[in-house]
């Protein structure tokens, strides 16, 4: 799969993506504090996910109507790298495929999947 990695997210989670086998791109590589709105902009273009730790990509999505091809949301507790891979992980061996075109909501308690 292909994901766009937000700043706000980490080198940790592009890493762990790029480990796994994924074409995953960091904000901070290629459009270093480019606005939400740019990110996924790109991201639409290019057919990535985004990985993300802020809720704005949900006031695009849901009360803009702004197109994506699937957004991830970290909402975690504890914001350190080690967590944010572990959940990531934990999204992909879950949701898989349906990253794809689908919000999804991460916690360290559990994952939602939206369309």
């Amino acid at each position: 799969m292909k994901f766009l990695i937000d700043e706000c997210t980490g080198a940790s989670v592009v890493a762990c993506l790029r480990d796994k086998g994924h074409d995953a791109v960091a904000v901070v590589e290629v459009m270093p504090e480019a606005s939400d709105e740019d990110v996924l902009h790109r991201a639409v273009a290019e057919d990535r996910i985004v990985v993300t730790n802020d809720k704005d990509f949900s006031e695009l999505v849901y009360r803009s109507g702004w197109e994506h091809r699937g957004i991830v949301l970290l909402r975690l507790r504890d914001e350190s790298p080690e967590n944010k891979v572990r959940i990531m992980k934990i999204v992909l061996a879950q949701v898989g495929e349906r990253l794809q075109n689908h919000y999804i909501v991460a916690t360290e308690r559990g994952i939602r999947v939206r369309k």
